[in-house]
């Protein structure tokens, strides 16, 4: 079953549900911040104007405090016209306040600016980051492009990282649009490709993804491949989220929501839902209530809106 939950949204990108049951919405290339409320409309609460939107930059991903009951502060990865960072707002009072930057310094673009931002369990940051079109990047061990970071709440390296005093966590990432736990604690990773392969990665400290040398499965040593790998036509994945089992990932290019087991051993055999029925597909969270929720991105220059587009729909997973 799928409901419309909100209607007429400009490309929303970035979600995240506070613990009262809010959800605050932000949409790329308005830097818009909309809270909806359970059963109302969205509400604007806030524009993060340090954020400068051209083709694939601006107001990119959200994510609340995992102690937002005591701090009130929601994260964001924000294009600005000399980079990518991350910043927190404090939302209180039914606002949102002024950005304040913990990272600063990856390289953007007009493409492959990553953006999704995923609280881990002990309150540290993965952040993913695209290469921005420049492939060597995503090899450069010194660059913060083309990797998934590790921060710490305050923007600091996490202490466990790979190399001491480096926020890197993997390298050779070309788009990194979508982060997930499992249930077994395992993060993985949606990851567009060039030409030929999109792909699903699980992710683990240190290792090296292969961009540019490798796309899909290359069986090189040194590099880790895909536990699934999809013709671009069939996902071009942004939003993951982890759910009943599953792994759900939103497809842009592929119009359509991936459903892809987990099992002990990695994956089972993936099965497409709502092939071209709502247009691409940017963004899937989990809500609350145990239902996803998940984006169309029609309006963000590369789709054929509707008369409703955007919205955020509603998809009851039994």
């Amino acid at each position: 079953m799928v409901a419309t939950v909100a209607r007429g949204l400009a490309a929303p990108w970035g979600i995240t549900f506070l613990p009262d049951g809010t959800a605050l919405v932000g949409e790329r290339d308005t830097t818009r911040v909309l809270a909806l409320a359970p059963g109302g409309r969205p509400r604007e609460v806030g524009r993060v104007a340090i954020a400068t939107p051209q083709g694939e930059a601006g107001l990119l991903g959200l994510a609340a405090s995992p102690a937002f009951a005591e701090d009130r502060l929601v994260y964001a990865y924000v294009s600005t016209a000399a980079d990518n960072r991350v910043v927190r707002m404090r939302y209180a009072g039914g606002r949102l306040g002024a950005p304040d930057p913990i990272l600063t310094g990856i390289p953007n673009g007009f493409i492959h600016d990553g953006g999704r931002l995923l609280f881990a369990e002990d309150g540290t940051l993965f952040v993913s980051t695209g290469e921005t079109g420049e492939p060597d990047l995503a090899q450069d061990p010194d660059s913060l492009a083309g990797k998934i970071l590790h921060l710490t709440p305050d923007g600091a390296p996490a202490p466990d990282n790979p190399v001491k005093g480096s926020p890197v966590w993997t390298m050779g990432h070309r788009n990194v649009q979508g982060l997930a736990f499992d249930d077994r604690g395992r993060l993985w990773a949606s990851e567009f490709g060039a030409n030929t392969w999109d792909e699903l990665n699980l992710i683990d400290r240190g290792r090296n993804y292969g961009w540019p040398l490798v796309e899909g499965r290359g069986d090189r040593e040194g590099y880790r491949d895909p536990f699934v790998q999809w013709r671009t036509s069939e996902a071009s994945p942004s939003g993951l989220a982890f759910h009943a089992g599953s792994l759900w990932l939103a497809s842009l290019r592929g119009q359509r929501l991936w459903q892809v087991p987990v099992t002990d051993a990695g994956v089972g055999r993936p099965r497409d839902w709502f092939v071209g029925a709502y247009g691409r597909l940017r963004t899937v969270v989990v809500a609350p209530d145990g239902n996803l929720w998940v984006t169309t991105s029609n309006r963000d220059g590369r789709g054929n809106p509707a008369p409703q587009d955007d919205r955020i729909l509603e998809v009851a997973v039994e």
